[in-house]
């Protein structure tokens, strides 16, 4: 077995702190050390030149694969919503879509909780989790029938998997483009108030507390959503939540003249929810930082705003976009690979996204001070539909690793 130490890198640990200098030793497709330890004298060095070395970031929810997207991003491992051209609602589809990024990438499949999505009967999850399902989701809709969810809730728990919930009441959801305020109202878009993410929050966490199921709300964007996830927390349940970019960084504005990149699912929200969201990051509220990435080409949005399919192209813009919380004090380097690589591999169940010994051996190395800009005829996904089109950032992934062999 191959001895690789990895060398003059700033290690970026999710478990410790960020030591300059530290080595990363490697046997096979594992890590067996990392820190301020001896290189052994048979190991082939790999000099990082400075970078910083960080676990692979480990995407938690994307609607496609997308191999020069994750590898331009540093994503090495990706879970795949179950929301397909034929939905991820049986065995034979998880196995074929854990084949999906071989050798490029892994590709952890979240199986459908209901028969197509629709919310209704509950699909076969005890053999979806035998053929490679590592979670269970709604998908893009909420399960309105209390029943279902609390059913899905169940066995999922019985199983030992999360279920990734989409919070947002379909009740006063609706066909809503855009969320309630200024914005909506001067262009004449449908809206819904933004009370319907934590309505559906509040229903599902009851659930959970009365299931014991663990529960991820894929995207929560509104202050009293967030307030809702202190809550249950500091209650104990087993509630995480997460949150893309976008939230972070842009507010309802963004959809000014009718711009359907910015159209989101859920919607962008006010200023002030996302002041909230930044905060839930730097508290500890958010426990993950997702690209939602989800490729939309001209036949999708370059519609009318309302006929125009929510999502965006985040998989490129994720870490560059991320680092930003670094460089404006919300929170350490550490803290911001917890958010994008070791806790998503917690939620999923894999051995990977920290330098503990016997993790997988996926990194990537850094260089957090890379300007580039954002050009959304030129990224390397399958299409550019990106909200942040033209916007100048900082840090790019140099190499990537994955299973102790560079791509």
């Amino acid at each position: 077995m191959s001895t690789l130490a990895i060398i003059n890198g700033k290690l970026a640990d999710p478990a410790g702190k960020d030591v300059s200098g530290g080595m990363i030793l490697i046997e096979g497709d594992r890590i067996v050390a990392a820190g301020d330890v001896a290189v052994p004298a048979d190991a082939e060095t790999i000099d990082a030149g400075g970078l910083v070395v960080a676990p692979g970031l480990i995407d938690l929810g994307v609607f496609a694969t997308d191999k020069p997207a994750f590898h331009f991003g540093g994503i090495t491992r990706a879970a795949l919503m179950p929301d397909q051209s034929s939905p991820l609602d049986d065995a034979g589809l998880i196995r074929q879509a854990t084949r999906a990024g071989k050798p490029d990438f892994w590709v952890h499949p979240i199986a459908a909780a209901t028969r197509g999505l629709k919310g209704a009967e509950l699909a076969e999850i005890g053999m979806m989790q035998a053929a490679g399902a590592r979670a269970v989701g709604t998908g893009r809709q909420w399960i309105a029938d209390s029943g279902v969810m609390m059913r899905v809730l169940s066995y999922a728990s019985g199983l030992g998997l999360t279920v990734i919930t989409h919070a947002e009441d379909s009740g006063l959801a609706g066909k809503a483009v855009a969320t309630s305020g200024e914005t909506a109202t001067r262009l004449g878009l449908s809206h819904a108030p933004a009370c319907a993410e934590a309505m559906a929050i509040a229903r599902d966490i009851m659930l959970a507390r009365v299931t014991g199921a663990a529960l991820h709300f894929r995207l929560v964007t509104t202050r009293a959503g967030f307030d809702l996830i202190r809550a249950a927390k500091a209650e104990g349940l087993k509630v995480t939540c997460g949150i893309s970019p976008a939230y972070l960084f842009l507010s309802d504005n963004a959809v000014t003249d009718f711009r359907t990149f910015a159209r989101l699912s859920p919607p962008l929200r006010s200023e002030d929810d996302r002041k909230a969201s930044i905060a839930a990051v730097a508290d500890g509220t958010v426990d993950v930082i997702t690209s939602s990435h989800d490729p939309r080409g001209p036949e999708d949005k370059r519609l009318p705003f309302a006929d125009a399919a929510p999502g965006m192209a985040g998989a490129e813009t994720l870490l560059a976009l991320s680092l930003n919380l670094v460089r404006e004090g919300h929170v350490s380097l550490n803290r911001l690979m917890t958010l994008l690589s070791a806790n998503p591999a917690k939620i999923l169940g894999v051995n990977a996204g920290s330098f503990a010994p016997g993790s997988a051996a996926d990194l990537i190395f850094i260089d957090p001070d890379t300007p580039w800009i954002v050009d959304s005829t030129k990224m390397a996904a399958q299409a550019g539909n990106t909200p942040f089109n033209r916007v100048p950032v900082q840090g790019r992934a140099r190499r990537i690793m994955k299973g102790g062999t560079f791509l």
